[in-house]
């Protein structure tokens, strides 16, 4: 097997196993600030025995970036206790609108005339999951305030994502694998010390399903899916590595309809493809640009 095809398989592992995030997250009883520290804690000691890279010291602007990442980590696992599977992960995926209207600002990289189609169809990818007033339920507890905080997730992985091209700038290979690492360590440190604080801690209480979970969530849903995506974007373009990775989104909401019962409604759908179709077609025509 090539390379390359060996990459193709480890990108769609990936983002099967990122896929996992909203059917384990809903399936522990473990509160969300707890959840959330005690997923990046664990995923922290995946890094550090899947990738010693992972072990070096950070500068100043790695852990500028990793605050983005852990914000990003946090509101994703609160929106998922709070909203469904499917509405946390398509307002996630509004990233790339976020993207285009700050890069000018903060990368110096201008909004082209094309770039405009792609803002309105993300746009009103939003305003489709927002028009199904979801009553609460057992996996979705307060549907309005989840996705609130999936939006935000958008807009703080858009920071990320723009911060992660930032210290490629700098030409350091392992700059992006250390604001992922101690992104998770903040999370960790944030989420756990801030629960311990209001005495809402409930280790002793959860039961093997929920620490079964937890441990799944940081060694494989994101400790090993980021090792692959490592070991394989550099066999293979750009285009082709955000195609692959949309796989996530897709199989998402597939997860927490087999596990948790959860339905979503047309107008989901339709934003949701919306939002894909416009993070598609963006990715395509930087593809057709790069081959010029």
């Amino acid at each position: 097997m090539s390379s390359k095809a060996r990459a193709r398989l480890a990108l769609v592992a990936a983002a099967a196993l990122f896929s996992t995030g909203g059917a384990a997250i809903k399936g522990t009883s473990f509160r969300g600030f707890e959840l959330a520290g005690l997923r990046s804690a664990v995923a922290v000691l995946a890094f550090l025995v899947f990738l010693p890279a992972a072990r070096a010291r950070p500068s100043p602007r790695i852990m500028l970036v990793a605050l983005a990442y852990a914000a990003t980590l946090i509101c994703f696992v609160l929106a998922n206790k709070l909203t469904t599977s499917a509405n946390t992960i398509f307002l996630q995926s509004t990233a790339p609108l976020y993207v285009l209207l700050l890069a000018p600002l903060l990368l110096r990289e201008r909004i082209r005339p094309r770039d405009l189609v792609i803002l309105v169809a993300i746009a009103g990818g939003i305003w489709c999951l927002f028009l199904d007033e979801l009553a609460p339920q057992a996996s979705a507890s307060d549907p309005a305030l989840g996705n609130k905080l999936a939006l935000i997730s958008g807009f703080t992985w858009a920071l990320t994502m723009i911060g992660l091209r930032w210290l490629a700038r700098g030409g350091s290979d392992s700059a992006a694998l250390g604001a992922a690492v101690w992104g998770n360590v903040l999370a960790a440190c944030v989420c756990l010390g801030g629960a311990a604080l209001r005495h809402e801690l409930t280790l002793s209480e959860a039961g093997a399903q929920s620490w079964l979970l937890v441990g799944f969530l940081g060694v494989f849903q994101i400790g090993l899916a980021y090792a692959l995506v490592t070991s394989a974007v550099r066999h293979l373009e750009a285009f082709e590595v955000s195609l692959l990775l949309l796989c996530e989104p897709v199989l998402n909401p597939l997860w927490s309809f087999l596990f948790q019962g959860e339905r979503p409604g047309f107008h989901v759908l339709l934003g949701g493809a919306l939002i894909l179709g416009a993070a598609l077609a963006r990715s395509f025509h930087e593809a057709r640009l790069r081959s010029l």
